[in-house]
């Protein structure tokens, strides 16, 4: 993917600065270490490289870059805090880039004791984000461009929504499901006419249906969760009869525990539980032959980039995946290293320096 130039302003981020400042959130070790050498008046002159291990796309480095700049430097005798961040030199890639392993994603150098206490919160920042932002490029690459929605919400805390939603839409997504993520670019979420909707109407996908979109259907593009009933051809079918064209599209969510009436008849039935490329086609071919050409058909539940690839290989007929869990799944931590300690090289054996030519001084 291009690499975004503009970074975002630290404002966006609204650190609880004062917590970090303290060190609230790092690990005792990093605040036990600035505390000595504050007491000891020890300020070393430093390069701290940070980097990962693996074939990765670079999340999180603004907001890292946010937590130097707000959140480095130290207390004042009587307690008012001293900025260190004008006393430091940093160097970073930026959001979006594809980093190969061990390549250095950030350098920051000066004082030590204005920065050794924030190592766990920026490592943790490009940690998670990365490892959000190279799920989401795998399965937007895998659907070979058809849209992804971002459907993790519900897979994990609130509070990682917003820094998730960005670095879905950094990689590729084209919908997150919360206003919190897509708060970093100004967007909304999106969604479905939900199971829960559905019961609170008896049961009555139609009647839930009709209902939303008559709120709803001049702000967003209505799609409507056809699978209560377990029948999903007969209700894309009623749906769309119901709706005409207030209904943009239907979606697939089978539990993987059932098999669909429209396949129940079909040989091999365990091959055919869940969402199936031969479900999209049921239904498909239902909606064309009923004169509703236009509906989409999106697809959800169990999906990572190796079922979208499967679909794809398929043949599916399917316009949009909706992806939650899988995108949450994994690891991909980064290390920080002292390398250079008053201009000589001073690093744990085995993590030399490795300059970068790509990296470029922030602000």
């Amino acid at each position: 993917m291009p690499p975004r130039r503009d970074r975002l302003d630290p404002a966006v981020f609204r650190l609880p600065a004062q917590r970090i400042r303290e060190g609230y959130y790092s690990d005792q070790y990093f605040n036990l270490s600035r505390e000595l050498m504050e007491a000891e008046g020890r300020h070393p002159h430093v390069l701290m490289q940070v980097f990962q291990k693996q074939r990765s796309t670079l999340g999180g480095i603004d907001e890292a870059l946010a937590v130097l700049r707000e959140c480095s430097g130290h207390h004042a005798p009587d307690g008012a805090w001293i900025p260190g961040w004008d006393n430091l030199v940093v160097h970073a890639l930026h959001e979006g880039d594809e980093i190969e392993p061990y390549e250095t994603v950030m350098t920051i150098e000066g004082d030590y004791s204005l920065f050794a206490h924030l190592e766990t919160v920026y490592l943790g920042s490009l940690a998670r984000r990365s490892l959000v932002m190279r799920n989401v490029e795998a399965v937007v690459h895998a659907a070979a461009g058809k849209p992804i929605l971002f459907f993790p919400a519900r897979h994990d805390h609130w509070l990682v929504q917003t820094g998730d939603g960005w670095a879905a839409h950094v990689a590729g997504a084209i919908g997150v499901s919360t206003d919190a993520q897509a708060s970093w670019w100004g967007g909304i979420g999106i969604g479905t006419v939900p199971h829960g909707l559905i019961a609170a109407y008896g049961g009555d996908t139609v009647a839930a249906a009709t209902a939303f979109a008559g709120r709803y259907a001049d702000e967003m593009n209505v799609t409507v969760l056809v699978d209560f009933e377990n029948d999903s051809v007969r209700t894309a079918l009623e749906v769309a009869d119901a709706l005409g064209d207030r209904l943009w599209g239907v979606r697939l969510d089978t539990s993987e525990a059932l098999v669909d009436v429209a396949l129940q008849d079909e040989s091999g039935a365990e091959d055919h539980h869940g969402v199936t490329a031969l479900l999209a086609t049921r239904v498909r071919e239902a909606l064309d032959a009923a004169g509703h050409e236009r509906v989409r058909i999106v697809v959800s539940g169990g999906f990572d980039a190796e079922k979208i690839e499967a679909f794809e290989r398929a043949g599916a007929p399917v316009d949009a995946y909706g992806v939650g869990s899988s995108l949450l799944r994994g690891h991909n931590d980064f290390t920080a290293d002292v390398v250079r300690v008053e201009g000589r090289p001073c690093a744990k054996a085995g993590r030399g320096e490795r300059p970068n030519p790509r990296l470029e001084r922030v602000w």
